[in-house]
């Protein structure tokens, strides 16, 4: 194992790549509303650095919320083929709208128009759902809208695990210290 988590973490994650294909970034996403209620749901990985993992939603959709409310959230890379998972614990926070801005011009102009046609997790007929985007769809640019862009998670606790024959399975644990250095160990399966 790299002793840096993000180097580890592009590793594996280029080897299941090299297995699954672009369906490689699909990520639980699991957060919080302020009385500590879960939610996850599938959320893709637009970008892992040096600083934390990137993705984007809409600002006022569920997760979107429970993120202002409780920035903690966890994400979850599983690939049961390869008998692995990643788990990454961490701190969110709202991107630069400039980088918000340059993910969404380079989105197709399909995913542009269902991000701005879309109140994410608001009550909508499936009639005013098509109204909007048949409205949006006469456009020939899209602007990013306000409520929609990215966060970044910052790792906190990051877990690789590796499944073994009778459940015996290897789990290495990457922890943040004070100093910014990570810690690794291995804890029991």
């Amino acid at each position: 194992m790299d002793p840096d988590p993000i180097a580890q973490f592009d590793q594996w994650f280029r080897f299941a790549y090299e297995v699954f294909g672009q369906d490689t970034n699909a990520m639980s996403l699991a957060t919080a509303d302020a009385e500590g209620r879960p939610s996850v749901r599938t959320v893709l990985l637009k970008g892992v650095g040096a600083s934390g993992f990137l993705f984007f939603t809409d600002y006022e959709s569920q997760k979107g919320r429970q993120l202002e409310e409780q920035p903690y959230a966890a994400l979850l890379f599983f690939w049961p083929g390869m008998d692995r998972q990643i788990r990454i614990e961490g701190k969110t926070h709202r991107v630069d709208p400039s980088v918000s801005d340059k993910y969404f011009a380079s989105r197709p102009l399909g995913s542009q128009i269902s991000a701005a046609a879309s109140p994410q997790s608001q009550r909508i007929t499936l009639e005013e759902m098509d109204t909007r985007r048949k409205e949006l769809e006469k456009r020939k640019e899209i602007t990013r809208p306000d409520r929609w862009g990215g966060y970044e998670l910052v790792p906190e606790r990051l877990e690789f695990w590796q499944g073994r024959a009778n459940r015996f399975h290897d789990r290495i644990v990457y922890e943040r210290q004070d100093s910014g250095e990570y810690e690794m160990y291995r804890i029991a399966p």
